[in-house]
């Protein structure tokens, strides 16, 4: 599996001319959505939401926000809240949990597990990782807009 194709606006901001990536190749600006910022949705979490108010307007800077990605953008940022949520559980509760169990004769044992929200944080931070890059937001995304990576999608018979 190669890599995830970037949005036109992200091959053009380092571009060497207008309409032009890095490798001087000419960019298909794609279909010609309406470039404006979603609204959120009104169920978010307020985590979520301050999330959304935190990227968008970055996002919306950089022309790469459509109305239709709304969805993706909640689910970041939803993922970003679970990932929140599960931090804080994790660092007030710690990394382990003991868990006591009655056996069928009424004996206690107790033995020491992960807390469950370890897994959670995990999770949601894989998750969050794979979102984020859709928009450039992690660090090696950036760097890669930074640089005019290229997709893969030119036009070079010898790549």
């Amino acid at each position: 599996m190669g890599r995830t194709a970037q949005p036109a606006q992200l091959k053009l901001i380092n571009g060497r001319s207008d309409g032009r990536d890095s490798g001087g190749r000419a960019v298909n600006p794609g279909p010609a959505f309406r470039r404006i910022a979603p609204k959120p949705p009104t169920w978010l979490s307020t985590e979520a939401k301050a999330e959304w108010r935190r990227i968008v307007p970055g996002l919306q800077r950089l022309d790469l926000l459509k109305e239709e990605d709304r969805a993706v953008l909640a689910a970041f940022c939803e993922t970003w809240s679970t990932f929140v949520t599960a931090t804080r559980l994790v660092t007030a509760e710690g990394i382990t949990t003991e868990v006591v169990t009655v056996s069928k004769s009424g004996a206690e044992t107790s033995r020491t597990v992960p807390h469950p929200a370890v897994a959670i944080a995990r999770n949601a931070g894989r998750e969050l990782r794979a979102l984020a890059a859709q928009f450039g937001l992690t660090p090696s995304s950036e760097q890669a807009l930074a640089r005019g990576a290229d997709d893969g999608e030119d036009d070079n018979p010898f790549a």
